[in-house]
């Protein structure tokens, strides 16, 4: 009973910061609405945290099931926004960000996926799958922030630049955050790529194959977008679509053959 009044409380506070960040549209100079968005999510987060403590971890080793990695990534996610909103104009994330963690919430209640994953004689591989939904997290707020560069640009080609736009950051800004975040993320998950080929047994398995190779696929995708945007100046329309396909081929890794293994198969 205590987990459901959680659930719903957690997901009631992401919405109600929701709500606050759409009313601030109207009034982008009242600084006031960022920080109270930001304590509903911090309080949002809180309720969410202690949900996903009772449920993933296990007397047999981590509950890794699609749901509940679903809800784990978006909370990593919804942490990464508040604390970098405390510095930087990237508050109006939250508009996506936060709807979307109020639903994995809901759903790793109500619509659970089993999958163990015994890590008692493997120490590293904690570590690993840490370090994986921490890289997706940060390249999945990294894409959000695409869309949005994507929608401002266009907007202000068509001269209307009202609404969200007029509370975003200038492009220039945008832009540099978006390449901040993808450095981050991509420094994340070459180190999860490396743990896993150290900590797992064979990254190539009939189970893994997939995943690997989609993993393999995504970090080629951001190493040549970091690559080209070093030496040719990679920006605007080309960031953006080459963000967005990293991400979804990422996507596709994690959650595509989590879903046929669970879902489809049932394994």
């Amino acid at each position: 009973m205590i987990d459901a009044i959680f659930t719903l409380v957690g997901a009631s506070f992401y919405i109600a910061a929701t709500i606050v960040l759409f009313k601030q549209l109207s009034t982008p100079e009242h600084k006031k609405s960022k920080y109270t968005a930001l304590i509903l999510g911090i309080i949002g987060a809180t309720f969410h945290a202690d949900i996903l403590a009772r449920h993933l971890f296990t007397e047999d080793g981590l509950q890794m099931g699609i749901t509940h990695v679903a809800s784990l990534a978006t909370w990593f996610v919804t942490c990464l926004l508040i604390i970098a909103a405390l510095k930087k104009p990237v508050e109006n994330l939250g508009l996506l960000v936060l709807p979307l963690a109020a639903i994995s919430l809901i759903l790793e209640f109500f619509l659970p996926v089993q999958h163990i994953v015994h890590t008692a004689d493997q120490k590293g591989i904690g570590a690993h799958i840490v370090l994986s939904i921490l890289a997706y997290s940060l390249l999945g707020l990294a894409a959000v922030q695409a869309v949005l560069l994507s929608v401002k640009e266009k907007h202000l080609h068509n001269r209307q630049p009202g609404g969200l736009i007029r509370t975003l950051p200038p492009l220039e800004t945008m832009e540099t955050l978006l390449v901040q975040m993808i450095i981050i993320g991509f420094a994340l998950q070459t180190t999860s790529l490396i743990s896993g080929f150290v900590h797992l047994e064979d990254m190539f398995a009939q189970s893994l194959v997939h995943k690997t190779i989609l993993s393999i696929g995504a970090w080629a995708v951001f190493a040549i977008l970091l690559l080209c945007r070093k030496l040719f100046g990679w920006r605007g329309k080309t960031l953006v679509r080459w963000t967005i396909s990293g991400f979804f081929t990422l996507l596709l890794a994690y959650f595509g053959s989590k879903y046929v293994l669970e879902i489809v198969l049932g394994r």
